[in-house]
């Protein structure tokens, strides 16, 4: 491997599974192993095949992928005993798994050789040579993981050189030093990996814990001391706090340490690449994770928002799109006429010739938020509040009438709610009831019953979210609480809020902008396509 070049190696499907609930089914890993495959990651650590029957199948399902670019690695541990190597268990399950490439990890820490596996320093030594050399002249490329190195340099320096060099004399290609438990700093990571360079030929790793909050900042100076080859998780998933977040590693070593890697990555597919695993893992995105969050170029301030539309290099580090995100702009009570006019902007709608509409809209938004609202989290809503300003969106239906019912009944411990509804629609009164499992969801049901046959597309929108924040908590029960709803057609997704001191009527404002909303995009659709 060219020492100039930093090799990607991922455990999302190994090491990031152990996280607390994280499960991922063979076809969810298949699927993961593909799009790292597509992005461009060198080595896919797909599992123990010795430790569980769903790990085998998956060694044996990732034979049928056509890869492209990703090599499979199968993981284990080294042999349990010196003198029993070729009959181990869990290296010829390694073997079996039939991986061009293989991890295996050994104690680097005499603590856990001495109490944990009841080892002397020359009999853990020979286990990690052995070990290794097995598996090498079975014609794998070996990667040995010296667990716990950092704490066991800490501990016992001469021990630790010890294990890593046993396992380069064994043959193993790369020498990943591990910061298991999570505990090191920079400085500390600095000093081990320099000392293990001088003394260790073959090429050096890194696989860090992030339970100091360092995992990509010790990575990154591993690198930077030397290592060629660096191990994390897909938005740093992993056990305890985690790992090492890859999507904040790689673009840190192509965009700000001028790295190469040694396979090219798609680095602008790497939001939806971290977006695609949190959906399979059924996680909600981080959205304050660098380079890919939702709000990683999310500016709200006005004197911002005016600095970036002039040069967005004022208050972005990199460009948005190069990650595959995007900037965004929010309004809320911090905005000035720059946030206004962008967003205008961005919905197709020209503000930039009327200042003093622009100042109103500004006054108007401040005083709402005041009141509650919040349309940073809340863009259909302020959407549909800019184009009514500007005379260009109208509600396509009129509430006339709305009741809703809720019975408990305590023996059953069950309850029901029914909602009865009168609307007015093009002029026609439509007067429905419909039951839900609560009194939003009876409203949901009663709105759509009431609309479907003047909009039969609404049929297709679907509550994704539903969040209720209680704003005066002093009131008690009378205090104001704002409601956020997204919603979703299965193409896009959008949010809106309402706020009342009573929540099914903040409730039902935001149940009404989310279906004004779709049908206004709807109707603009088709006049674009009129045209």
């Amino acid at each position: 491997m060219k020492s100039n070049y930093i090799e990607l190696f991922d455990t999302t499907l190994r090491d990031g599974t152990q996280g607390e609930g994280i499960n991922l089914s063979i076809i969810d890993k298949l699927a993961i192993v593909q799009k790292l495959d597509e992005f461009g990651i060198d080595i896919i650590e797909g599992g123990w095949p010795g430790s569980n029957p769903r790990d085998e199948e998956f060694f044996q399902n990732v034979k049928k992928l056509n890869l492209k670019k990703s090599q499979i690695c199968a993981f284990g541990s080294t042999a349990r005993f010196p003198d029993k190597i070729s009959s181990d268990v869990n290296l010829n399950a390694l073997l079996k798994a039939e991986t061009s490439t293989v991890s295996i990890f050994g104690k680097t820490w005499k603590f856990h050789a001495e109490k944990g596996l009841g080892l002397t320093e020359d009999e853990n030594e020979e286990l990690i040579f052995k070990s290794v050399q097995f598996l090498c002249e079975h014609g794998r490329r070996v990667i040995f993981d010296a667990e716990h190195f950092f704490d066991g340099f800490k501990d016992d320096e001469q021990f630790a050189l010890r294990m890593i060099q046993a396992a380069e004399k064994g043959g193993a290609d790369v020498i990943a030093l591990c910061d298991t438990n999570g505990g090191s700093l920079p400085n500390e990571v600095w000093k081990a990996v320099s000392k293990a360079k001088s003394v260790i030929a073959r090429p050096l790793g890194i696989h860090t814990h992030n339970d100091c909050e360092l995992a990509v900042a010790n990575s990154l100076t591993a690198i930077e001391a030397g290592t060629v080859h660096v191990q994390g998780t897909i938005n740093g998933v992993g056990e305890r706090c985690g790992n090492a977040n890859l999507v904040s590693i790689i673009p840190n070593l192509i965009l700000k340490m001028n790295l190469h890697t040694k396979n090219e990555v798609h680095i602008n597919e790497l939001t939806p690449l971290s977006n695609f695993v949190s959906e399979v893992m059924n996680l909600v995105p981080n959205t304050r994770a660098a380079y890919v969050g939702n709000s990683a170029f999310a500016h709200k301030g006005g004197i911002h928002v005016s600095a970036v539309m002039k040069d967005n290099k004022m208050y972005e580090h990199v460009e948005p799109n190069k990650v595959g995100n995007k900037q965004r702009v929010l309004v809320s009570d911090l905005s000035g006429q720059s946030n206004i006019k962008y967003k205008a902007k961005e919905f197709g709608v020209d503000l930039s010739a009327d200042n003093e509409l622009s100042k109103k809209l500004v006054t108007h938004i401040k005083s709402l938020e005041y009141d509650g609202y919040q349309f940073d989290g809340a863009e259909a809503s302020f959407e549909l509040f800019l184009r009514t300003e500007t005379n260009e969106f109208s509600p396509f239906f009129k509430t006339l009438e709305s009741k809703v019912h809720v019975t408990f009944d305590s023996q059953k411990q069950a309850s029901d709610a029914e909602a009865v509804l009168k609307i007015e629609v093009n002029g026609e009164i439509e007067h429905t009831a419909a039951n839900g499992d609560g009194p939003v969801n009876a409203l949901d049901n009663a709105l759509r019953k009431a609309l479907i046959r003047f909009y039969p597309e609404i049929s297709k929108i679907k509550l994704i979210d539903y969040k209720v924040r209680v704003l005066n908590e002093k009131h008690g029960t009378a205090a104001k609480v704002r409601v956020l709803i997204q919603s979703g057609d299965g193409i896009e997704s959008w949010s809106t809020v309402g706020v009342s001191e009573n929540i099914i009527e903040a409730s039902w404002q935001a149940l009404c902008d989310s279906i004004n909303y779709k049908l206004f995009k709807i109707v603009k659709e088709k006049q674009v396509y009129a045209h």
